[in-house]
């Protein structure tokens, strides 16, 4: 599992192996790299490290090509961007998610990798490459892939969920967790509400968050890799999460289970990239191909928990988690959704409402309950006598809103139709 035991002896014999693979640089050009330092950031527990005798990537690496290795770590997508984006460091790769490759390659904020320095790249099979975000695999080499699912607790749980709304649940309050985030936030509500993950709709967007509003009256914990602690050690009862990060928490607490949801989940890749006008670009293109070594990349897979993209890993019936049903489920047997890149004034109605969301306080006082799923509120009377809620006034509003966007959108569609058609 995450700290499965690679030798100290195997480890030395990654590190010191000679160079056998066929570079479009020259040698003398990977020998004038000694003494060099690459900078890499990237995602915090995402790459073997040596605890527990597991094979050190970058020591061995730093061994190999004589290369310091200087590692920082970040919680998510957004929080990386914004660092990047504000200036002020200097950093030569970084391993961001699909959605958000996409956004960097628009802002130009990637490097184009010359893959005649990555021959390992033949062990990405098709499946993983002209994805959306980077049509033309220009800009990434996949490094890990996943999905994302709801982790819950057998002992605090009475019934196994099967549903994005037990996060909405009033049984556990203060016991839920819910991302930090607003990309995989939204993405819950928005499976609910059964939206697409990637809808340009403004209407859309402010339902899914007046959704997520309301999960604020179970007083869900917002964590990222805080969910480790509270899961394993019992504190909370359940909270969404990679699938991945599920069996490492499993094996420190053998009470949690986990489920992909009915209404679907989220699918992603995550790729190693080199950002713009990276000092070191030849050491980043040798970093990532030493990733791709199959024995570093199944020390990677056997440490991080994620599914592998690489095909000397996943066929390996010595590995791990060969064939293991919750990183490698049965295709289809679920719906899936990839994130994409938003327009920019989604992206910045999603930050705002994001904010919205987080300084919510839900009113007390009244037994007001989520409009979605039922309970007591405070209520007004329509005029054909049934009483109807505030919120369900307020969704109303919204739905008829998003609903009428879409029919004018399909009349317009038709009309143009039409009107090509009596050209």
């Amino acid at each position: 599992m995450k700290k499965r035991i690679i030798s100290v002896l195997f480890a030395l014999i990654v590190a010191l192996a000679p160079c056998t693979a066929a570079f479009a640089a020259e040698q003398s050009e990977i020998d004038a790299l000694k003494g060099t330092k690459l900078y890499v950031y990237n995602w915090g527990e995402y790459i073997s490290d040596g605890v527990d005798d597991t094979l050190d990537v970058n020591a061995a690496f730093e061994e190999k090509y004589g290369i310091d290795v200087i590692y920082d770590t970040y919680d998510n997508n957004e929080v990386m961007y914004s660092k990047l984006k504000g200036g002020g460091v200097s950093y030569d790769v970084v391993i961001p998610s699909d959605y958000m490759i996409e956004r960097m390659i628009a802002e130009d904020m990637l490097d184009k990798i010359d893959f005649s320095n990555i021959p390992n790249y033949k062990y990405i099979p098709e499946q993983y490459k002209n994805l959306a975000h980077d049509p033309k695999n220009e800009f990434s080499v996949p490094y890990t892939v996943g999905m994302v699912g709801l982790i819950y607790n057998t002992t605090m749980v009475e019934e196994a969920p099967d549903s994005w709304t037990a996060l909405w649940n009033e049984d556990y309050s203060n016991s839920i967790l819910m991302f930090n985030n607003p990309r995989d936030a939204f993405a819950i509500a928005q499976s609910v509400l059964g939206m697409d993950y990637n809808n340009e709709s403004p209407a859309a967007w402010r339902v899914a968050a007046e959704l997520l509003k309301e999960q604020k009256s179970v007083s869900p914990a917002y964590v990222n890799d805080e969910i480790f602690l509270k899961m394993e050690s019992g504190e909370s009862a359940m909270g969404p999460y990679y699938a991945g990060d599920f069996l490492t928490m499993q094996e420190n607490n053998p009470d949690l289970e986990f489920v992909y949801p009915k209404e679907g989940v989220n699918f992603f890749v995550d790729g190693v990239c080199i950002l713009k006008n990276a000092k070191n670009k030849l050491a980043a293109e040798l970093y990532i191909n030493f990733l791709l070594e199959p024995d570093v990349a199944l020390a990677n897979a056997e440490y991080i928990c994620y599914a592998s993209p690489h095909t000397e890993v996943y066929s390996n019936p010595e590995y791990s988690f060969y064939q293991n049903e919750i990183l490698y489920p049965e295709e289809g047997k679920f719906k899936t959704q990839l994130f994409l890149n938003l327009e920019p004034e989604i992206l910045a109605l999603m930050s705002t409402l994001w904010d919205d969301v987080k300084n919510h306080v839900p009113s007390t006082g009244n037994g007001n309950r989520a409009f979605f799923f039922g309970g007591e509120t405070e209520s007004v009377i329509s005029d054909d006598g049934e009483a109807m809620t505030p919120e369900a006034k307020r969704y109303a509003l919204y739905i008829g809103i998003f609903i009428a966007v879409c029919l004018a959108y399909v009349i317009f569609r038709y009309a143009r139709k039409k009107y090509r058609e009596n050209i």
